[in-house]
């Protein structure tokens, strides 16, 4: 079965999120006076990937805007009852020292190099297109893709089968020529796998879903292993990376 395209997870995968968004809220903690209040370092970094986690996981359920789950983090993380727009401008400081982090993998690039000719390229993300084709072009990455959706224009999420086949449908290709690489074995990995598509997940080490790890057809520890499965017969006889 020939994969003729690929389609690109951003956070954890490409892109260093959990450095970034670690690191940054370092800084904005401190030029905010906020470590006082929150216990040490690690305690009120592990408060604030809590919070996000569950009012991202709102958002991904429809049951608030990409905007409203920004506000109601920075609430709940600070404890006060703030205005729109107070919790945006809190959330622009905190965006600075964050974007001041951004990088991408070492592996991203080398392996966007090798499969430039040989196959298509698309982002699909539970984010929104402002963030990721902001964030894409700041990293150097937007122009190596044909299409960027995202789950806040598509009104569908990962791992809903509806956000892997709109991606298909964008590239004009059926789901078994696509692959998916992402770096949550559920989100991204089963439900790739279940929407038709080569489910490829890239352990970066930041995923707690190891339970779902069983549902992903090939497991990556590094985007250079990537080429060698997208280039060959990988749906019938050949050998699953995975374990």
């Amino acid at each position: 079965m020939t994969i003729r395209a690929v389609v690109w997870d951003v956070d954890d995968t490409l892109f260093d999120y959990t450095t970034a968004d670690r690191e940054g809220m370092r800084a904005h903690l401190v030029a905010e006076g906020l470590f006082a209040g929150h216990g040490n370092v690690e305690e009120t970094l592990a408060r604030w990937r809590e919070i996000t986690d569950r009012h991202w996981a709102r958002f991904s359920a429809g049951e608030v805007s990409f905007e409203g789950q920004r506000r109601d983090r920075v609430r709940v993380f600070v404890g006060q009852e703030l205005s729109d727009d107070e919790a945006d401008a809190w959330f622009r400081r905190y965006v600075a020292h964050y974007e001041a982090a951004w990088s991408l993998f070492p592996d991203v690039l080398p392996t966007l190099e090798v499969l430039a000719a040989s196959h298509r390229h698309a982002v699909l993300s539970n984010s929104s297109l402002t963030v990721q084709e902001h964030k894409l072009r700041t990293l150097g990455l937007l122009d190596r893709f044909e299409a960027v959706l995202c789950a806040a224009e598509l009104g569908v999420s990962k791992p809903e089968a509806g956000a892997f086949l709109a991606a298909c449908e964008t590239l004009n290709l059926p789901p078994h020529e696509v692959a998916y690489v992402g770096d949550h074995p559920e989100i991204d990995g089963r439900g790739a796998a279940e929407a038709g598509l080569m489910s490829v997940w890239i352990d970066r080490g930041t995923s707690a879903a190891r339970a779902a790890e069983e549902a992903v057809v090939h497991r990556i520890s590094t985007l250079a292993e990537l080429p060698a499965l997208v280039r060959a017969d990988t749906r019938f006889g050949a050998p699953s990376t995975f374990g």
